[in-house]
């Protein structure tokens, strides 16, 4: 099949990939415009765009999709699908309309649930055992169109945000796989969403950081899996701010949450609420690199 691909981050590539791998025309690549790297000038490519390169695959970077030209352009291109990956713009009826088969998009949940930006992050942050990805045609309202086949993926106790995005991205090329040939043979199912179980993933802030040491061990713990790679859990423990990459079950206590108990080869382990502790296990002090939190230690005890 004649396709146009739209994406931007990794967890697109593997799409990309997949589409490639399997035989199909791709005819041209949108993705985000090249953005500065650490404040300075030199402008870096999105990874979509690298891998389109190495395939010698055209690419496009439109930095506005409603005034007729990004349009123009996909007509001119003349794929029979446009296939959607994370590529982070909203796209107006016509251009989702132009191709034969219309526009479909690889979503980072099992959707009516967690539509939105952060569909990964929040299913983490709310305890979710399971998550998944769909495979749908685009609507105009975000996130909403019909669902042609979803996969399912349970979601490990101990996997934060960046691990399974990355097993999603391949668990989305897989889908997406199948997806695609179903609307080549006629066989795609077209399954309406139950708009009564939609529930919203809204971008992540940087006020969703500090931890707030009166909620349970678990709470705080799909907190720290959640925020991860950005904006990350942080707290202030004896004068020092840290970000929390990883933490380990405490034990009980009687203690006042936010309380250090301990600080050793475990490594920090602070009172909760509901009567138990945690251990941040991983950690990142202000100005410094991220570290084992006993090796922290080991240069800077923490008075108990």
């Amino acid at each position: 099949m004649r396709i146009l691909f739209m994406g931007t981050p990794d967890f697109a590539v593997a799409s990309l990939r997949r589409l490639v791998a399997d035989g199909h025309e791709v005819c041209g690549v949108f993705t985000q415009p090249d953005k500065p790297k650490n404040r300075g000038h030199k402008l870096v490519p999105t990874p979509v765009k690298e891998y389109a390169l190495t395939e010698n695959i055209p690419v496009y970077q439109p930095l506005k999709m409603r005034d007729g030209t990004a349009l123009e352009l996909v007509r001119s291109l003349a794929p029979e699908l446009t296939v959607v990956a994370a590529y982070g713009r909203i796209l107006p009826e016509d251009i989702l309309e132009a191709p034969r088969y219309g526009s479909i998009n690889v979503h980072s949940s099992l959707l009516p649930k967690y539509r939105g930006a952060a569909p990964i992050n929040w299913a983490i942050l709310n305890g979710e055992e399971t998550t998944g990805v769909s495979i749908m045609y685009m609507a105009k309202e975000l996130d909403a169109g019909d669902i042609i086949l979803q996969k399912e993926t349970p979601i490990g106790p101990d996997e934060d945000a960046q691990a399974l995005t990355a097993r999603l991205a391949d668990l989305g090329a897989e889908a997406l796989s199948e997806a695609v040939a179903a609307i080549g043979n006629g066989t795609a199912a077209r399954t309406p969403q139950d708009e009564s179980r939609q529930t919203y993933a809204s971008m992540l802030t940087k006020e969703m950081s500090p931890i707030d040491w009166t909620r349970s061990a678990r709470e705080i713990d799909c907190q720290v899996r959640g925020l991860i790679p950005w904006p990350c859990a942080a707290c202030e423990l004896a004068g020092q701010r840290f970000k929390v990459y990883r933490t380990a079950p405490g034990e009980q206590t009687g203690a006042a949450p936010g309380t250090v108990l301990s600080a050793g080869k475990q490594g920090i382990q602070v009172a909760c609420g509901g009567g138990e502790s945690l251990y941040l296990t991983e950690i990142q002090a202000e100005g410094g690199k991220r570290m084992a939190a006993a090796a922290y230690l080991l240069g800077h005890p923490l008075e108990v």
